[in-house]
């Protein structure tokens, strides 16, 4: 087995691990990713059993009226904007717009803002 180098650290610590602000986004955008993968198949049925009638419509809403369902309803709303808004962030990224430490770092803060606020709108236009 070889011996560690000197200087080197033998165990890795992630809490004391400091991410730069664009690496969250980029680890939101796959976990948005995987929640509107998941949530997918969910959301079509909902979908198809929201416009077949309006009774089936109303049994719908009565379903998702509860405070939890809400909250699942606005993690997906979440995760639909931000995975939105970090795609192309992302694309931009690649173009060379915006790739520059300062402009990559506002937009990143830009993008986790924005899809804050697009869920918490959504949640506020649900809980009224």
């Amino acid at each position: 087995m070889p011996t560690p180098s000197p200087g080197r650290p033998r165990f890795l610590k992630l809490p004391s691990i400091r991410f730069p602000i664009g690496a969250f986004v980029s680890i939101g955008h796959r976990l948005s990713g995987v929640v509107l993968l998941i949530g997918l198949p969910f959301l079509a049925i909902a979908l198809e059993q929201s416009l077949r009638s309006e009774a089936d419509f109303a049994a719908l809403a009565a379903q998702w009226a509860g405070p939890w369902r809400s909250l699942l309803l606005v993690i997906v709303v979440w995760a639909a904007a931000h995975h939105i808004l970090a795609g192309v962030r992302h694309l931009l990224m690649d173009l060379g717009i915006g790739s520059t430490l300062t402009r990559a770092r506002i937009s990143a803060w830009a993008t986790i803002v924005t899809a804050a606020l697009i869920a918490l709108s959504s949640a506020a236009r649900w809980l009224s």
